[in-house]
This record gives structure tokens, sequence and C-alpha cells, in this order.
């Protein structure tokens, strides 16, 4: 009786007949596309309506935070977990037209008291220091004050004296709110975080 060497087994053998033979599956192009079709299914039917979503600005009502056709990333999972707060950039369907989105700050909370005297905000009888207003076209208006209701929060555009924002259609209901501006990434010479 022979003895065979170790290296012989079955389960050790490395010659090209004892490797089983593999069968290549799909045929490339078939597969990049379904890979595609998925990918698509999911940035589209999970990532954008739920998760982050790309904005086009059509006005200059947040000059100068915002200019005409800047595009933003919108965090729209953010206020699942927590409130929105005093100035959050906020998009938002509109209370007049529903096919409507908008952009603005959060002024005021629930609760707060809000009012406008000579352009300048007032909060809880504080006036507020806004660096982010738009200086070159400065807010004249008076708006008498009022408190923000719950469930509600009171914003308004950076660019105040062109802006229909709560002072026009009042206190913005948050089941309104869409998602939290957080990113602009267009232009490419002013991609930057939003404050």
């Amino acid at each position: 009786m022979s003895e065979r060497p170790y290296y012989e087994e079955q389960q050790f053998r490395t010659s090209e007949e004892a490797r089983p033979t593999r069968k290549k599956k799909g045929g490339g192009v078939l597969e990049y596309l379904v890979i595609l079709v998925v990918s698509f299914a999911l940035v589209f039917g999970f990532v954008r309506p739920f998760v982050v979503e790309a904005f086009w600005i059509p006005s200059g009502s947040m000059i100068p935070t915002l200019q005409i056709n800047d595009r933003v990333l919108v965090n729209k999972f953010i206020y699942r977990f927590t409130e929105p707060d005093r100035g959050d950039i906020v998009v938002f369907e509109s209370v007049d037209d529903p096919n409507t989105d908008l952009i603005k700050r959060v002024v005021g909370l629930p609760g707060d008291r809000i009012a406008v005297r000579s352009g300048r905000l007032i909060v809880n009888g504080e006036p507020q220091k806004e660096p982010f207003t738009n200086k070159n076209f400065p807010d004249r208006t008076f708006f008498a004050a009022i408190t923000v209701p719950k469930n509600h929060v009171f914003v308004m555009g950076d660019n105040r004296a062109n802006s229909q924002d709560s002072r026009v259609f009042g206190p913005l209901p948050e089941e309104n709110i869409e998602g939290e501006a957080f990113l602009r990434f267009w232009p490419l010479d002013r991609i930057g975080i939003l404050l």
C-alpha cells in the first residue's frame, strides 16, 4: 500500500485541473443597469424625500446670506429628532400656496413675544443683534407685538426690507417645515456652511 503525501489531499490541491471552474455571472451591462436603477430608487425614493434635498434660491429675500440662484442642501431629517431653533435657516411649504417652497430664518419660537420697531427685531422685549441682515437695504418697518403660538415659529428673511415672511403670513406652523438649510454648494466660489 502506498502512502499519499499530505499535500495531495483533495482540499490542498492547487493544480488547474483540480480547481472547480466558476462561471461568470451577469452580463456586465445588465448588472450595471440594475445597480444604477437600485441606486436611483434609493436616492430619489429615500434620501431625497427623507434625508437631504437640494434647493434653488429664486429670490433675494435672504440676501446677503443667500443670493439669487444659489443652491443649498437641506437636512430633511433633523426636525424628526429636534425642534427648530432661533437662527436656523429653514425651507418650508408656503402657508398661502402649498405648491411653493420658501426659505427664511427662524427668529421666534413658541411662546416668544415678537415685534419689529423701525426695522429692529425685538424678541421678548430685547432688541436682537443680527449681523446677517442686509445693511445695504435697511428695513424701516413696524410690526405690532404678537406671541408665537404653540407648534409654530416666526420666520423672517435676512433681506428684511424685501421679504414676504411671518410679518405677512403670520407664525409658521412647524408641520410646514421641510428641513434646515445647512450648506451652500453653488456657486463654487461661495461653497460653505450656512450660519
